[in-house]
């Protein structure tokens, strides 16, 4: 708490290394512990869950409370920059990613992308590790696109940040007539799209998924996954959608 409401880096200095020499001492501890487990029972022992599964959790936590230390290290006492790939941001979920866009806040998790169609449902889901640019993935997500369709759009709509000259080509070579970006520059809605309402009409619609997304958080638990490990955020994430995908249906069938 001291570091975290310290108003200059200079008050933050002695209180990191206060932290991190206990820290250290705390590793120092379970490798202590480790070595006395290894030296009391034999190798098999490690086989029983109860033994095995403590030794495990000792190891695993010592190699990322290691990392974290080293790059507390570079980071704080040596003022180098650590790239975000080579943090760990949390010892329990070290697989987190850093997620930051433009001068928004940073966040921790990683990166979903949607693709929806006009019925509102979603069609796609993409769970990324890392913090890729949006523009790096649009022809991934296109290509995507088709291939869970089954057949090519003739539509297709993004938000400003895939919005490139290379992805409004690659993507029309793909067979998709119209393909427009809520924000391009450099880019003319001709270039786009043939008609100018069809550019709104897609700008609108893809203002809409807010909705969905909007949907998704409030009723399904997607502003913060509960579950532990990435596999079980990938499942938490997809379970969600298909529990609003599901409340969809159901709703048209009413309608």
């Amino acid at each position: 708490m001291a570091i975290q409401h310290a108003a200059k880096p200079e008050q933050r200095l002695p209180l990191y290394r206060d932290l991190v020499k206990v820290a250290e001492n705390t590793v120092v501890f379970a490798v202590f512990s480790v070595e006395r487990l290894e030296q009391e029972f034999p190798p098999e022992a490690f086989q029983q869950p109860e033994l095995g599964d403590l030794h495990a959790s000792l190891l695993h936590y010592i190699k990322l409370a290691e990392k974290v230390l080293d790059q507390t290290r570079r980071r704080v006492f040596n003022n180098e920059t650590v790239p975000a790939p080579e943090k760990i941001v949390s010892i329990f979920e070290p697989h987190t990613d850093i997620i930051r866009k433009d001068r928004r806040d940073t966040l921790y998790g990683h990166k979903v992308f949607l693709t929806a169609g006009a019925s509102g449902l979603i069609v796609d889901c993409v769970v990324e590790r890392g913090n890729p640019t949006d523009s790096t993935k649009a022809v991934k997500l296109a290509k995507r696109a088709i291939t869970v369709l089954g057949n090519k759009p003739e539509q297709i709509v993004f938000d400003g940040g895939f919005s490139s000259r290379d992805n409004l080509d690659e993507i029309k070579g793909l067979g998709i007539r119209d393909v427009a970006f809520s924000k391009a520059p450099g880019l003319a809605i001709k270039e786009m799209v043939k008609r100018t309402w069809l550019y709104q009409r897609l700008r609108n619609f893809r203002a809409g998924i807010e909705g969905i997304i909007s949907f998704v958080k409030r009723c399904f638990g997607w502003d913060r996954c509960t579950w532990r490990s990435y596999g079980s955020f990938r499942a938490y994430t997809w379970g969600s959608v298909i529990a609003a995908n599901l409340v969809m249906l159901a709703r048209h069938a009413l309608g």
